[in-house]
């Protein structure tokens, strides 16, 4: 279990330290901003749909690594998922980060994300991951008010 534990905090690592699809997106038509004044993360996630699939997704800011990781990682699992998929994912990795409740199927979809079951163990931490796909979702509801954890 420590083997594991070892490579999901280096999965994580790996992410804050050189997040994927860290840039501004000037042609998306949707953005929102996220800030946890808990820990001082502020981000802005930009995403275009087309058609109904999320077809370019990235984010700016700074934050502590849990954040960083889960919005490098969020990017990289919805990049060309349709929005029902995209809300799938999302419920899946909410449930895995709150209630630890989730099934077979779910880490099937969750896939390399599931390393952040190990969070649900620091409820303070379980805003740091979870404020990216907060603001993601005020971004597809074209909420213009920022994302707040409090």
């Amino acid at each position: 279990m420590s083997d594991l534990r070892e490579l999901y905090q280096e999965v994580i690592l790996d992410h804050a330290k050189k997040p994927r699809n860290f840039h501004t997106m000037p042609d998306s038509a949707r953005a929102a901003d996220g800030h946890n004044p808990l820990c001082g993360d502020r981000l802005r996630v930009f995403v275009r749909v087309e058609n109904g699939v999320i077809q370019d997704i990235s984010f700016t800011g700074s934050g502590c690594a849990i954040s960083t990781a889960s919005a490098s990682m969020m990017t990289e699992a919805l990049k060309g998922k349709s929005l029902a998929d995209a809300q799938a994912v999302f419920e899946s990795f909410h449930d895995l980060l709150t209630t630890g409740n989730h099934a077979d199927k779910d880490e099937e979809l969750l896939g390399k994300l599931a390393v952040f079951g190990g969070v649900r163990e620091f409820p303070v931490r379980v805003k740091c991951a979870t404020l990216p796909w907060h603001t993601l979702q005020a971004a597809l509801q074209g909420s213009a008010a920022p994302v707040k954890t409090e």
